[in-house]
């Protein structure tokens, strides 16, 4: 991921940080917000959102092409690097044309593989830095074919942005984070960096550190933080934007984790994660095991004509269980999800053998 150049002491890629407003909304407000994250941040990136993608017509859509001169000024007069979100080969070729360093495919952008297509086939030749944001939807699918369909043209300087996802039921955070599947992208790619986005997962200004935190720890390489020199001004995402002050203490609080151990601590943690593979052969081994024996008892349920479910044996098991695993401090909730798989595996195999279905 080549934004930036500079090192840290332990000569480990220093972290990507790209910060600013949500929109670019006038020259002031950009430049002034830039000057301030020079001055007052570690942000090597400038972002600012110049075409927005609205869900209803009517919003404001961003300022438009006049926005990436402003970016450019901003460029010039702090020498931060800039990065804006592109949805459109047009988006791209002007982008190229203002010298933007980043350039970013948005979550909306990213659940059509014909935008995606679009857009790959005019950054084709090119060396800046592409950031890919997760689809909208808990798709990995969508998120995996943006990545290839621009390997595929040649760009290889690609980083994922994990911004969260939409979702039906509304919790906590604007956008669900669920890490399970930014945790497979990275096992999938784990060539590829991958930042964190605050701001759209929280939705908020006071979640920011917490899941900017979380990120670091599952080892992501950087963040992408909206910050406006005056946030309750702002005319979109108001709610989850914060200063340049506000973002240099932000960081400051967040414990960077290292990508790279010496000798002794990779002896160690190959030492434990050989017991892992060891205990993971033995669980492969007893699942075997334990289906096998499942598999007997559809036989004699199919020989009898007994229906496959059995309610209270299920609870029986399951109430025993979770009473096991919590007595050794295992989470109730992880011991139901386990079992809960297991048994149901265990119905599909038993009623594969009984045509007498589930009652």
């Amino acid at each position: 991921m080549k934004a930036d150049n500079s090192h840290s002491n332990n000569n480990e890629l220093a972290p990507l940080i790209l910060a600013g407003p949500c929109s670019a909304e006038s020259e002031e407000q950009v430049i002034q917000t830039a000057r301030a994250i020079k001055q007052h941040t570690t942000a090597t990136v400038f972002r600012a959102g110049v075409w927005k993608p609205r869900t209803n017509p009517g919003g404001f859509e961003g300022i438009g092409l006049i926005g990436l001169s402003w970016l450019l000024q901003a460029k010039k007069e702090t020498g931060l690097k800039t990065a804006v979100e592109v949805a459109t080969a047009e988006h791209v070729n002007n982008a190229l044309q203002f010298d933007t360093d980043v350039l970013w495919i948005g979550a909306r952008t990213t659940v059509n593989p014909f935008s995606v297509q679009e857009i790959a086939d005019a950054l084709k030749g090119t060396d800046k830095l592409v950031l890919v944001k997760n689809p909208i939807n808990p798709d990995a699918k969508l998120w995996i074919g943006a990545i290839e369909r621009l390997r595929k043209v040649g760009v290889e300087n690609i980083g994922l942005i994990h911004r969260g996802f939409s979702s039906y039921v509304k919790g906590k955070y604007r956008n669900a984070p669920m890490w399970q599947i930014p945790i497979e992208m990275k096992r999938l790619y784990p060539e590829i960096p991958m930042i964190v986005d605050p701001s759209h997962i929280c939705g908020n200004r006071f979640d920011l550190q917490d899941i900017a935190q979380k990120g670091l720890n599952l080892g992501y390489q950087g963040l992408m933080i909206e910050s406006h020199i005056d946030p309750n001004a702002a005319w979109t995402d108001k709610e989850q934007q914060i200063t340049p002050r506000e973002l240099q203490l932000l960081l400051e609080g967040l414990i960077w984790k290292k990508h790279q151990a010496d000798e002794q601590f990779s002896q160690q943690i190959d030492t434990l994660r050989e017991q892992i593979n060891l205990f993971d052969d033995e669980l492969i081994q007893l699942l075997t095991n334990r289906l096998a024996t499942a598999q007997q008892i559809g036989n004699l349920k199919k020989e009898n004509n007994v229906a496959v479910l059995q309610s209270n044996r299920w609870n029986e098991i399951l109430t025993s269980m979770i009473e096991k695993g919590t007595s050794v401090g295992l989470n109730d909730q992880f011991i139901q999800a386990f079992m809960e798989i297991i048994h149901l595996e265990s119905i599909r195999l038993q009623s594969n053998m009984n045509q007498s279905g589930i009652d």
